[in-house]
């Protein structure tokens, strides 16, 4: 059977019609070079397969399948037992009926691997029909079993699709685990995975656990994001923009008074109950879709058992084919005296439940930006503390530009420095405390603050789970490694989201690659999650969008002289009559010019830029030129518009300052 079976994988795997020729079958065409070898193979495939004499044997499939040997001279019951059994999915059919053949382009759109046999080819067709009335009680084809069990005709099947329970069918797993699937973490990219899994018929169960914070913080299920990153960040950013926005309604008309003040406490009370029903939807989401909500602590015993410890220490023990590590990761605290004892981070700002007063933030990256954004906004006193650079990783002009920004609008900035130390001086809602820091030229530098917020970054959640039990292998950093189908070095766990060594934390790109993953895990699905050309925005006070690469990274990558960089200052209509400056907001292309001055870079600095991004980056994802953005027509008056009209390059050195309309 191997010389036979060989031929009959290339046969299908090419879907070359088998036809019969004296007393075996070639495919047609015939390869140029066939030789009386491969002639003889046909021989020995039809001897092997039972079709005696002239009978004529046709196998269809829409993608790779290999045909279950059949036992020679067999009756016509054993054939159809043997067929079913050997096939994930058989369908006897017969070539000239069109129910047969939606049937059939319905798997093939499905990338369903499915076997045919056309009984109007077969000399026995009738009497392998008879056999199939006999087996499962229906007279007509085409007649469908899969994973050995009757399914029925084309209306059984398509009803069977539209219900979706077709794939759950076909993919049903075998294995003695309680899950086909286990997913550590109930953050977007966790939940996202698992829901999508349990559409396609897997068995799932969502382990979440948060560990509280030094101050004991603690959230409900849906992770960082929603919990204690980007909607309560969203939010507050939103409340200083009001607070900015009254000012101007000011020249609108509008007869504003003098001195209105923030209610902190009401602003945070209304954004956690906001988040609150966020966490209650999450879980009803679950439940309706049939997934087991574990609220524990998940710790690997071996590579296909969990043990998990709930908030009142109870242990449990569960097992699964797969698993997927969607912890995501915390704040890092500096190895500084009172760093722990006395400041928060993220995870506690969203929720805390009184003015925070005179604020120290401690790094540069986004969250620390946005975070001082906000807080200067709603009229605290905000210093940000700088090692190095502003927002490292994103284009260094235009983090320029954000720091000056906030600068004008109140934010203070101690550059080149570090803390050292933290001090309580007073109790309180808030306390006092001194923060002692030290400037990279040997400077000591003093100042007391009410909080105190660290942003030096985060660490992946991927300590303190086991993986080491199992063999996952790590990055030095903590993060996970996995290949471009998220699989770690265990071949049945996977990894989606912050921990993932090479990724990109942001939550859209964690929900793509959990639901891409259930996808090909439980629905045949190929499509590999795109980390190309990710679009992001920084919610700063002046919004900033990108996509694709920095200044930097594109001359890094195709040489200074290669780049060509269109840009503008631009001022919103809705700008002018509050009289706001004229040239704080940004245009930016970034082109190749040997490749036909390609986009490779897109940045807008100015309201609403996360909205603007979202719409061109699928002009970056397909390739699109400076021609294609030069003829594409403005929405007017919009400030998307300006980047339909960028003329003027950096090389050139022209003004760039806003013009009117």
């Amino acid at each position: 059977m191997n010389v036979a079976g060989s031929l009959l994988r290339i046969v299908v795997s090419r879907r070359w019609p088998l036809t019969h020729v004296t007393r075996g079958f070639h495919p047609r065409p015939a390869p140029r070079k066939a030789s009386w070898s491969y002639i003889t193979a046909c021989k020995r495939l039809t001897r092997t397969i039972g079709v005696c004499g002239s009978d004529l044997w046709r196998v269809q499939s829409a993608a790779f399948t290999t045909m279950a040997p059949v036992t020679a001279g067999a009756n016509p019951a054993q054939l159809v037992d043997e067929y079913i059994q050997g096939n994930k999915v058989m369908v006897f059919s017969k070539s000239y009926c069109p129910f047969c053949n939606k049937v059939k382009t319905l798997f093939k759109s499905l990338d369903v691997e499915y076997t045919a046999l056309e009984l109007d080819q077969i000399d026995n067709g009738s009497e392998i029909q008879a056999a199939l009335i006999d087996k499962s009680g229906q007279k007509t084809v085409p007649n469908i079993f899969i994973n050995g069990e009757h399914l029925g005709g084309a209306d059984k099947t398509f009803e069977t699709y539209s219900k979706g329970e077709l794939l759950p069918l076909i993919n049903k797993a075998k294995h003695s685990y309680d899950y086909d699937l286990i997913v550590i973490g109930g953050g977007s990219g966790g939940l996202a995975a698992s829901k999508q899994a349990a559409d396609l018929g897997a068995k799932v169960a969502v382990c979440d656990f948060v560990t509280p914070t030094p101050k004991g913080t603690t959230w409900g299920l849906g992770g960082t994001c929603v919990n204690v990153g980007c909607i309560p960040k969203k939010l507050m950013h939103q409340a200083a923009i009001l607070g900015h926005e009254l000012k101007d309604s000011r020249e609108y008309g509008w007869g504003i008074p003098e001195g209105v003040t923030h209610d902190w406490s009401k602003m945070v009370e209304a954004i956690q109950s906001h988040i609150g029903s966020l966490n209650w939807g999450y879980r009803v989401a679950l439940r309706n879709k049939k997934v087991d909500y574990l609220n524990a602590y998940a710790t690997f015993e071996d590579p296909h058992t969990l043990r998990t410890v709930d908030r009142r220490g109870k242990e449990k023990t569960i097992t699964s084919d797969n698993f997927l590590i969607a912890t995501g990761g915390r704040p890092r605290y500096p190895d500084i005296p009172g760093a722990k004892e006395y400041c928060i981070t993220s995870d506690d700002l969203f929720s805390l439940p009184y003015a925070p007063g005179k604020t120290l933030l401690v790094g540069a990256s986004y969250i620390a930006l946005e975070c001082a954004g906000f807080l200067a906004g709603l009229g605290y006193d905000t210093t940000v503390m700088v090692r190095s650079i502003l927002l490292r990783g994103f284009d260094q002009h235009i983090a320029e530009r954000i720091g000056t920004y906030m600068e004008q609008h109140g934010v203070k900035f101690i550059r080149g420095a570090v803390p050292t130390s933290i001090e309580q001086i007073e109790e309180g809602s808030p306390g006092l405390y001194r923060v002692t820091g030290k400037t990279t030229e040997g400077e000591e530098i003093v100042d007391e603050y009410n909080t105190i917020i660290l942003a030096v970054g985060r660490d992946p959640c991927t300590s303190g789970i086991g993986l080491e039990n199992i063999n996952v292998e790590l990055a030095k950093n903590g993060k996970v490694i996995v290949d471009n189908a998220e699989r770690s070095s265990v071949p049945h766990v996977y990894a989606v989201g912050d921990i993932i060594e090479g990724g990109l934390e942001l939550t859209p790109v964690a929900i793509q690659a959990g639901k891409l993953l259930a996808k090909r895990l439980y629905g045949n699905g190929k499509l590999l999650t795109d980390y190309i050309n990710v679009p992001t925005t920084v919610f700063t006070p002046l919004e900033y969008g990108c996509c694709g690469l920095s200044e930097e990274e594109a001359i890094n990558k195709y040489g200074e002289g290669d780049i060509e960089v269109y840009h503008s200052n631009y001022i919103p209509l809705e700008h002018t009559v509050a009289h706001r400056p004229e040239n704080d907001c940004y245009a930016k292309l970034i082109c190749v010019t040997s490749e036909n001055e390609k986009v490779v870079g897109f940045h807008v600095l100015g309201p609403n830029a996360g909205e603007i991004t979202q719409g061109f980056s699928i002009g970056l994802k397909l390739g699109a030129t400076k021609a294609d953005f030069d003829n594409l027509i403005g929405i007017h008056p919009t400030t998307a518009e300006v980047f339909t009209t960028l003329n003027v390059t950096k090389k050139s050195g022209q003004d760039v300052n806003a013009q009117g309309c």
